[in-house]
């Protein structure tokens, strides 16, 4: 299956096959040279795969983890792109999770204000999401995401095989913005969760989920109004993610998304089926967390406009959104 990402000049494909790893330099040139970014968590087969089609690959495995999100980071990878004597014309490529994509496409945007990225996700979360629409960035001093570009990738390799070796926890984490996709933007999408087998229609998930986000960017590539619908369940759930009294129950980023985005879903019938969906998946629906904590990082974050207003998603009934800007402190009766 494939998508084209329409955004003029910097317009894209989105392979979405299986065995499409072992065919990506039938895509795209990679005779030239590529830095090939993955993290420890990144099967050796997946990366000797990608090497394998790289005569000049440079490759380089981060650490895994969200601490890998970071500005030394990017320093790191741009010194060893300046080392092998990397110019405008050669590429970055990202195997790996949302982390790896944020990190590589970040340096690629950098080096030499910008050169050739190329996606390929090897997690669920990665490849229903954030291998697409060209937002790429890092962490800073607790702050998520709040240091990056908007830097298109030339192209995106989506290989559901790729996916079997994730555990279920790991699986269910990615299906979180699927769900998200669901709610937002196609009633059929969650009805795939709520009635179907999430593995058994897997290909499906990822296509519908992709091309929600899909149209949502190219009405909208930076963000600049409709965009920020995708932002649903994040404004709490980055909060939760970030929240040092959480940190000890290791909480994922999907996991933080779906428990941000059950207060925001106005339909008591719908948040009713929602919760079902997650228990279904796995995922969990309720947890206990220090509110104060939690309004302090929404505070801080990036979203908060100067007014002291923050803009909020939605979901009013299944397959529908709304942006509201709400005071700030309207968002502590929520918290709780």
């Amino acid at each position: 299956m494939k998508l084209t990402m329409r955004l003029g000049p910097r317009s894209y494909d989105i392979i979405l096959r299986r065995g499409a790893l072992g065919r990506v330099g039938q895509l795209v040139n990679l005779g030239r040279k590529v830095l090939v970014v993955t993290d420890s968590g990144v099967p050796q087969q997946y990366l000797s795969t990608v090497l394998a089609q790289c005569p000049h690959g440079v490759p380089v495995v981060l650490e895994q983890g969200e601490a890998t999100k970071s500005l030394a980071t990017i320093e790191h990878l741009c010194t060893i792109m300046l080392q092998h004597g990397f110019g405008r014309t050669d590429a970055v490529l990202a195997l790996g999770g949302g982390v790896v994509g944020d990190a590589a496409g970040f340096a690629a945007a950098c080096y030499m204000r910008g050169i050739d990225f190329i996606n390929c996700p090897t997690t669920t979360l990665a490849q229903v999401d954030s291998s697409i629409g060209g937002k790429t960035a890092v962490n800073l001093a607790g702050t998520k995401n709040i240091v990056g570009a908007f830097h298109q990738p030339r192209l995106v390799v989506a290989d559901p095989d790729t996916l079997a070796s994730l555990p279920p926890r790991h699986m269910a984490n990615g299906l979180a913005e699927a769900l998200k996709a669901g709610l937002i933007g196609d009633a059929e999408l969650f009805a795939l969760f709520e009635k179907g087998c999430a593995r058994q229609d897997l290909e499906e998930i990822l296509y519908r989920s992709l091309a929600v986000k899909k149209t949502i960017v190219e009405a909208d590539e930076r963000e600049a109004g409709c965009r920020a619908a995708l932002n649903f369940g994040h404004t709490i759930g980055h909060a939760i993610e970030a929240s040092r009294g959480l940190a000890r129950r290791q909480l994922y980023h999907g996991e933080c998304v779906a428990l941000g985005m059950l207060p925001m879903i106005e339909d008591a019938s719908l948040r009713r089926r929602t919760r079902a969906v997650y228990k279904k998946l796995g995922l969990p629906s309720r947890i206990r967390y220090d509110g104060d904590e939690i309004f302090e990082f929404i505070r801080h974050d990036k979203k908060t406009g100067p007014d002291g207003a923050i803009t909020v998603v939605k979901v009013p009934r299944l397959g529908e959104c709304r942006l509201d800007k709400v005071p700030l402190e309207d968002l502590k009766a929520i918290i709780g």
